[in-house]
């Protein structure tokens, strides 16, 4: 009989190591407590450095960051953006606080991220776009290459949303340096963490200062507050600073741990109907954040979806994401729903929706699980797909192997029923 744990197994949680205690302790011992001082200074200079960008700017969250970059990219109101679907809201709100139009791009199964084939099609449908917003998505990079070949075709700026995918790399080289204005956050969950805290990346210095200048009011260069344009409240603490300058050097430690996580998961499951969420293997290094599952559609008891609620079967032989979280949570771990597309979202369902087929939105209503295939047998809404079959499982990498082990049965208990 599996007993419930002790104490809670998370899905990620922070990872501390001793060092971050001693910059805070400094911002606080020299009294640099606001948002100048050289902790700030030295986070900025590391991301630089590791990602390969020519100017960073600390802020005071990543939905801060994207939302500079999306300023920067010019976006004004009424103006379409191309936006990634599956993926938190935080990518694409900037896009409506600057009074933008977000179109959603679908998904592609291979990476989970904007398809470039919908892409495309977008572009075809509506070729006055010039701003797309790109999510990596639990880590796992999309193909960048691709979109940036797309975008550079049509005159499209790249704001590129790396928040939950730092130190993932694409043919070499660092998320976070493919857009021409990028985003990485440091909340409280993510693979290194300030409790808070983001940091907007670009080569163009002008931008930089833009930026920089914006986070701080927008203050001008007189001897009292003078301002001339619309600021924000967006600069990062000194203090929190100080957490992301101890937590870096870590980062490394992070993603081995991390992949440890995925690649147990991956072999735990090797005779269950599940895969692991998939990445480039050719071309990409994830940095592992969080471990997913996605249920064969075989294998998916009768599953329903409400807007807050939900409803299953349970059956022998077969389970669904509600059955196994509801269980997780009985025995006090926590996993998560995949992303809700935001197609799906109350708030953006007027907006138009793309699919590799061209403007899915009149269809999106008929889709049950996948239930309308495309014209090469697939489901054709991919994001929807991937939310009633997938699920987020524990990724803390403070889990020890016999926690894991655990989880690992408790999952095959769902299509066991025995």
């Amino acid at each position: 009989m599996i007993k419930p744990f002790g104490k809670k197994v998370w899905l990620s949680s922070p990872t501390m190591h001793g060092d971050e205690i001693k910059y805070v302790q400094e911002a606080y011992e020299t009294n640099w407590m606001s948002t100048v001082g050289k902790n700030i200074d030295e986070v900025e200079r590391i991301a630089r450095e590791k990602i390969g960008c020519n100017y960073a700017v600390a802020l005071a969250t990543g939905t801060a960051s994207l939302h500079l970059a999306v300023k920067l990219a010019g976006v004004k109101p009424g103006d379409k953006v191309f936006c990634s679907d599956m993926t938190f809201c935080a990518t694409l709100n900037p896009v409506v606080y600057e009074g933008g139009v977000p179109v959603f791009i679908d998904t592609e199964y291979d990476t989970w991220n904007m398809d470039p084939v919908a892409l495309e099609k977008a572009f075809e449908l509506y070729p006055d776009t010039k701003v797309v917003v790109v999510a990596h998505l639990y880590g796992v990079p999309g193909k960048i290459d691709k979109i940036r070949e797309i975008c550079d075709r049509h005159g499209a700026v790249i704001v590129e949303d790396a928040a939950e995918s730092l130190g993932a790399t694409y043919k070499g080289k660092e998320t976070g340096n493919f857009g021409d204005y990028n985003a990485i956050s440091f909340n409280g969950n993510k693979i290194i963490t300030g409790s808070a805290g983001g940091m907007l990346l670009t080569n163009d210095k002008e931008a930089a200062e833009k930026a920089r200048k914006w986070s701080t009011q927008a203050r001008e260069n007189a001897p009292w507050y003078q301002h001339e344009e619309v600021g924000y409240n967006y600069r990062m603490s000194n203090v929190i600073a100080g957490v992301v300058r101890g937590q870096f050097p870590y980062l490394e430690e992070h993603i081995a741990q991390k992949k440890a996580i995925y690649e147990r998961y991956k072999e735990g499951f090797k005779e269950l109907p599940i895969t692991m969420n998939p990445f480039d293997e050719e071309n990409s290094v994830p940095n592992y954040w969080l471990s997913c599952a996605l249920i064969d559609k075989n294998a998916m008891c009768k599953q329903v979806r409400g807007e807050t609620e939900v409803a299953y079967i349970s059956e022998s032989g077969k389970s669904c994401p509600s059955e196994i979280l509801e269980t997780l949570a009985k025995y006090n771990a926590e996993g998560r729903p995949i992303w809700k597309p935001m197609h799906m979202q109350p708030i953006y369902r007027m907006n138009a929706f793309v699919t590799r087929e061209g403007n899915g939105r009149a269809k999106t209503n008929a889709y049950i699980q996948g239930g309308v295939l495309g014209k090469d047998g697939k489901p054709l809404d991919v994001g929807m797909d991937i939310f009633q079959r997938g699920l987020c499982l524990p990724s803390d990498n403070k889990m020890t192997i016999e926690e894991q082990d655990k989880i690992i049965e408790i999952v095959k208990k769902c299509f066991s029923k025995i």
